[in-house]
């Protein structure tokens, strides 16, 4: 059963959305052309999009992917060296609030799964570390090769890709600006969680998607959230404390979800989940 009344907000035909299962979102990035290359017109909808998932709460998980032979290209670098004789067009691609894509830098406590289709460079490896999931195709490549054209990945993926793998491979990609095969990403550095081919990805993302969603919708996010105060604070108790007092650990505990799963459990029967309150 997917979401057919649902209506997204107006955008731009450089993301495609649909509602592959109930509570699930997908979006296309749909600039094949340029290898789904960042602009701002994309840019502007995905913030749109995004924006719109994290307010709507029948919408419980998102799916990002590319269309054609690539996830992200990066930004369009043609685009950027026509900006880059502006102060304020340097510091609007440097220091957007959500980061590159309106995602790299995004926090919210919904998932979000990467469906990794071809290239994610620079930028677009940017988005995918800030995913939760990452599923990737057998010909998918992942780089940030900012070092190679001047510029820095200043949209979060230094940090994060520090987090994900450790100081040592993070600067085997950083420095060297080297590319890292579906494979390698997988078994070395582990930022992907698996490979499939690529006649199987998006039915694979689906399919992890579908298995979150069986899942309480509050039990997910206020999950996430813990998550995201580990990133955030070096020490546990610190991490706890910040989680347990969260909004959405508030919400679980005096919504009608946890209620719903205790019932069923002592029923023996499958929960019927309800979309979780606004937070």
């Amino acid at each position: 059963m997917s979401d057919n009344n649902l209506s997204p907000p107006s955008h731009s035909d450089e993301v495609k959305v649909s509602f592959p299962k109930e509570h699930v979102v997908l979006l296309i990035m749909n600039r094949p052309e340029s290898l789904n290359a960042m602009c701002q017109t994309m840019e502007s909808d995905l913030e749109i999009l995004l924006s719109w998932f994290e307010g709507e709460p029948s919408l419980w998980v998102a799916i990002i992917t590319g269309h054609g032979r690539a996830f992200c290209a990066g930004a369009d670098l043609k685009l950027l060296a026509t900006q880059f004789g502006s102060v304020d067009q340097t510091a609007h691609h440097v220091w957007t609030v959500n980061g590159f894509g309106s995602l790299s830098r995004r926090t919210m406590s919904k998932p979000i799964i990467a469906a990794v289709n071809g290239i994610a460079f620079g930028g677009g490896m940017e988005i995918v570390l800030n995913c939760d999931l990452v599923i990737a195709s057998d010909n998918a490549a992942f780089a940030l090769p900012e070092v190679k054209r001047g510029v820095v990945a200043a949209q979060g993926g230094i940090p994060r890709i520090k987090a994900a793998v450790g100081h040592q491979l993070a600067s085997e990609m950083l420095l060297l600006g080297r590319t890292v095969s579906a494979k390698e990403a997988h078994e070395r550095f582990g930022f992907v969680n698996t490979v499939v081919p690529k006649a199987q990805l998006l039915q694979t993302a689906i399919d992890w998607a579908g298995r979150i969603t069986q899942n309480s919708p509050d039990a997910v996010q206020c999950t996430k959230r813990g998550l995201i105060e580990a990133g955030k604070h070096g020490d546990v108790e610190q991490a706890t404390l910040a989680h347990m007092q969260s909004p959405e650990s508030i919400r679980t505990y005096h919504g009608e979800n946890i209620k719903e799963g205790l019932n069923a459990f002592r029923d023996k029967r499958k929960p019927i989940w309800a979309n979780p309150a606004k937070l």
